[in-house]
């Protein structure tokens, strides 16, 4: 990674690396459509590159991918890629990423260049920050809305929480698919 790239990464700069979390909690629906809870470690690589040139638009950014295990099991249960984006000029942090299950979301929000803590969003719908789903998942578990809050600890350690919000086909209330984690820097 050269030192020209990771200066304009702006918040992103620290994520630079490979981390590992084995402190995972996940809160997702069950195979009946209720809820279950499940421990998970976790590895999560991002590679810094850029910059991406969209005309007056200069992004930098992490390619990124993440793959988590329930604890103490070697096959894992969830996958995704994708890319961190850094906007200096609009101050604007993006996590734009797919997972297998066919899904796929642009989250963002309005960030500090040296800011360590930054929430991003996404809403089922939006032209901008959104989320699109395969027609299944529309149809019986629609994502309306996702939330992640991200945290960077001075002891080469990060945090986050996410929310994704779904509207389970047959239930009134909202679900709320959580996780959190925290990693550390593994190299």
């Amino acid at each position: 990674m050269t030192n020209e790239i990771i200066k304009n990464l702006g918040p992103l700069a620290p994520l630079a690396g490979i981390w590992e979390g084995d402190k995972g909690d996940d809160t997702a629906p069950s195979k009946e459509r209720g809820t279950e809870t499940n421990k998970f470690r976790e590895r999560m690589t991002f590679e810094p590159m850029g910059p991406v040139n969209n005309h007056e638009q200069v992004l930098y950014g992490l390619r990124y991918t993440t793959t988590a295990w329930p604890s103490g099991a070697s096959d894992p249960f969830h996958e995704e890629l994708g890319y961190w984006l850094w906007d200096a000029k609009a101050k604007q942090v993006m996590r734009c990423f797919m997972v297998p299950r066919g899904v796929t979301v642009i989250a963002g929000g309005t960030v500090e260049p040296d800011a360590k803590s930054f929430e991003l969003t996404a809403d089922a719908g939006s032209d901008t920050y959104g989320i699109c789903s395969n027609k299944f998942l529309d149809k019986e578990f629609k994502t309306v809305r996702y939330e992640l809050k991200i945290t960077i600890h001075d002891d080469q350690s990060f945090s986050y929480e996410e929310d994704t919000q779904l509207q389970i086909k047959g239930q009134k209330d909202l679900f709320h698919h959580t996780d959190k984690n925290t990693l550390k820097r593994a190299t």
